[in-house]
């Protein structure tokens, strides 16, 4: 029988191949081998089979993961991730709400006095024990509460005890610079405030994170909203806002109005800084803060724009200090305080919490000194019932040890508990012509030159001329000189002698003036200082510079431009721990040739200067002196190779607190800084330094630079006929100051320096190696020859009259003038 062709689906059987090795084929439809069943449809495969295609398939998708995508996470592993994170994230939630428990309340609800020492050790002061006053929310006017909602928390009825959201915005805005910002609901305030600290830990965080969410489900916001009233601190040593309104308004708070509880809320945000009478300066931001408040309370429709529209600033009453801080204590502790507040060692509310014991850097025998030389000096002086200008004398000075930038000695002001402000950290008076040495050691530092090319040193020649256009700039500027007075052409040293306006002005803008913004923030004096614009008018001093700002910069040229940052405080401790204080490594700002040529000149301006009442000190001085627009202050900045000082003297009245001129003060027409602010340094530098002998300045000075001034011989200078003034002066009015003498019109030079004298026929050449006229920087040009005989050149300069103009006004130097007429 012949073979029939295999039926559909039998693969055909190769007879080369072994029966055995044979593939398996499939069986034709309805035929089984004899005594087998035919499969079912749910029959399991062979166990080789299955692993067989287990290998194939992950041996298929490893060949698809190759090289990078190895190490990808497959969407299995992913989604277990997150599952397990989230079930962690549940987990420690319960755990922690299970765990954590509202604690009783905490030490600073009854805060503690902070101890304040001097650096031997001795006590200092004590801050003073808490004023707090606990009232019912039901005391507080509505206006008022919402004015803290409308500051702090303006959707604190309908919001949660905590905000996510709002604590991550708050900490991705830190960390991206836009400033520390709190992400805390009034909840968490209170939470802090009352049963925790404000210590910044991530443990406090979370305590307190936990015990908002527990205190939201158990209390209603009322009982919230009136503990966070009556624990928030508010400056002025005022916890709860009965404490603040006595403080602030002298009323208890259910007399309050809209006004005064917007101005109490937006001290929460900055006690001290929005607190405008203690901070005069901040007034701008404290005025911005408020209306942000009020404009906020529109917003929410608890306010009527037109009842908002009619809303005038509530000054606040004067500050009432404790009688603990009393004389300079005061000053001291706030002084302390801020420096403490702005260096982020702590922050003000943890301050305020108490138990710190802070060593000071305050030397008690040298602040001891200050404080009498100003006593016996100035206020001992001062008769206000007789001479109504002596009521608005102030006074203010810093002593600071160039080698370690610490503040040894502090004046203040008269008594803290009678002149709260203090005038050593205040920033509301112009610095004047103690500014003009940063000028020229910018000038070194880049090594700068005129408009015609020379080298800018002690010797180059400028046009002093009163009034005379500055060059080069396209700002219109032709400022005056003292006393109207103009000197032609004479050097720099000369000028800074004589601190001649017209010099430095021009040199500003030589020099370049972002270039000498940024050397004077280099020596010390802070970026965000009130009208530090980089203009030709920066070189007079219109910036409003502190006394204690002042002193780090001049601190830095006394230590050879090497800058050190000031400090005020040695030690804090609070229990067993120390607090972690801020890095203050030196650094070299500008070099020691630039530091040291501008010494040099200031050791001429007290040799020879406006600064020779501090020969009295007995010892090698440096100094500027300054007075300020109007005469609203008068300055003295000045160190010994081992002690920077700087003394102010300012004019405000008492009632108003408006800035006042001098005229007429202590029977003077005119304050002076080197009158009684250099007169109080020498008395001041000498107690200071009585147990030191007499030091040198060791200087590295600009090549073409004066050479060293010769051995200092101590000496007390004899008052000159020039110091003497009217007995009823008139105050003086500017330009022309009616009824005072004319000044000196020509003659023979008065205030030569012993290294610089010369005699002999001038032919129009200085010893600087400057010809009159090659000094085109004013865009004039003296092309006339001396015909007369020059003696006592200072510094370079002729001082005798030239030809060819009347009195010698602007062809050379002038005898010297009268002390009315200079800074």
């Amino acid at each position: 029988m012949s073979d029939q062709s295999p039926p559909p689906g039998w693969t055909p059987r190769d007879p080369d191949i072994p029966a055995g090795q044979q593939r398996p084929g499939r069986q034709p439809a309805g035929r089984q081998p004899a005594g087998q069943q035919p499969p079912s449809q749910n029959a399991q495969k062979p166990a080789g089979d299955r692993q067989a295609r287990r290998a194939a398939k992950k041996a298929e998708r490893n060949r698809k993961r190759t090289g990078w995508r190895r190490l990808v996470p497959t969407w299995r592993m992913v989604l277990a991730t997150v599952v397990l994170l989230g079930l962690l994230i549940v987990g420690a939630f319960v755990a922690g709400y299970l765990l954590v428990h509202i604690p009783p309340a905490n030490a600073a609800a009854t805060a503690q006095s902070n101890l304040y020492l001097y650096a031997d050790g001795s006590q200092l002061a004590r801050d003073g024990e808490v004023n707090r006053v606990n009232v019912p929310l039901s005391q507080i006017p509505r206006t008022v509460q919402e004015a803290v909602l409308a500051a702090e928390d303006r959707d604190f009825h309908s919001e949660r005890a905590v905000d996510p959201k709002a604590m991550v915005r708050a900490a991705w805005n830190t960390a991206t610079g836009k400033g520390t910002q709190s992400g805390s609901t009034i909840t968490q305030q209170y939470v802090k405030n009352y049963y925790l600290g404000q210590e910044q830990t991530i443990k406090r965080k979370v305590k307190e994170f936990f015990i908002a969410i527990k205190l939201g489900r158990e209390k209603s916001k009322d009982y919230i909203l009136e503990g966070y009233l009556n624990t928030s601190y508010f400056g002025r040593n005022a916890y709860g806002i009965q404490a603040a309104a006595q403080a602030y308004y002298g009323k208890d708070v259910d007399k309050l109005t809209t006004a005064e509880g917007a101005y109490l809320a937006t001290l929460l945000n900055s006690p001290s800084a929005f607190d405008v009478v203690a901070h005069p300066q901040s007034r701008e931001r404290a005025l911005a803060r408020w209306n942000y408040v009020l404009d906020g309370m529109v917003k929410k429709q608890w306010l009527p724009a037109a009842e908002r529209a009619a809303i005038r600033f509530p000054e606040p009453g004067k500050v009432r200090p404790a009688a603990g801080l009393s004389g300079q204590r005061g000053y001291l502790v706030e002084a302390v305080k801020d420096y403490i507040v702005d260096h982020k060692i702590l922050d003000e509310k943890t301050l305020a919490e108490g138990g710190y014991r802070i060593t000071t850097t305050i030397d008690k025998r040298r602040q001891n000194a200050f404080v009498e030389a100003v006593d016996e000096t100035m206020v001992s002086k001062l008769d206000p019932e007789k001479n109504k200008a002596d009521r608005v004398v102030r006074a203010g000075g810093v002593s600071i040890d160039p080698a370690t930038g610490k503040v040894v000695a502090m004046y203040g002001g008269i008594d803290y508990t009678k002149q709260y402000v203090n005038n050593a950290t205040r920033h509301d008076y112009q610095v004047a012509s103690t500014f003009k040495p940063f000028v020229f050691a910018s000038a070194v530092e880049n090594d700068s030159r005129t408009q015609d090319g020379r080298l800018i040193t002690p010797n180059t020649l400028y046009n002093g001329d009163n009034k005379r256009r500055v060059v080069g700039t396209r700002t219109p500027y032709a400022p005056e000189n003292e006393g109207q007075i103009s000197y032609g052409n004479i050097t720099v040293n000369t000028a800074t002698d004589l601190s001649v306006n017209a010099v430095f002005a021009q040199m500003v803008v030589d020099v370049g003036t972002a270039k000498v913004k940024r050397t004077a923030i280099g020596l010390g004096i802070p970026e965000d200082t009130p009208n530090f614009d980089a203009g030709p008018a920066m070189a007079l001093g219109t910036m409003q510079a502190s006394v204690l700002d002042m002193t780090q910069a001049y601190a830095t040229l006394a230590d050879h431009g090497r800058h050190t940052p000031y400090t005020l405080v040695e030690k804090i401790e609070k229990g067993d721990d120390d607090v972690h204080l801020p890095d203050r490594t030196p650094k070299q700002a500008i070099s020691r040739e630039a530091a040291d040529t501008t010494t040099s000149m200031l050791v001429s301006v007290v040799d020879n200067g406006t600064g020779t009442a501090a020969l009295a000190a007995g010892h090698p001085a440096a100094g500027k002196t300054g007075t300020g627009e109007l005469d609203r202050s008068a300055w003295f900045a000045a160190y010994t190779p081992d002690l920077v000082t700087v003394v102010s003297m300012m004019g405000q009245d008492p009632d108003t607190g408006a800035l006042e001129s001098l005229y007429g003060a202590l029977g003077e027409a005119r304050i002076g800084g080197g009158g009684y602010p250099a007169r109080i340094w020498a008395q001041y530098t000498k107690a200071a330094l009585e147990n030191s002998d007499p030091l040198d300045f060791d200087l590295d000075l600009q090549p073409g630079a004066a050479p060293s001034p010769p051995p200092f011989v101590p000496s007390s200078p004899e008052p000159s006929e020039d110091e003497s003034t009217p007995q009823s002066p008139a105050p003086p009015s500017r330009p022309n100051r009616p009824g005072r003498p004319t000044p000196p019109t020509g003659g023979q030079g008065q205030g030569g320096r012993s290294q610089g004298q010369s005699q002999g026929q001038n032919q129009g050449q200085t010893t600087g190696g400057q010809t009159p006229e090659d000094d085109t920087t004013g865009g004039q040009s003296d092309a006339g020859t001396s015909a007369g005989t020059s003696t006592g050149t200072t510094g370079g300069a002729t001082t005798g009259s030239t030809a060819g103009t009347p009195g010698g006004a602007t062809g050379g130097l002038r005898s010297r003038p009268s002390s009315e007429y200079l800074e």
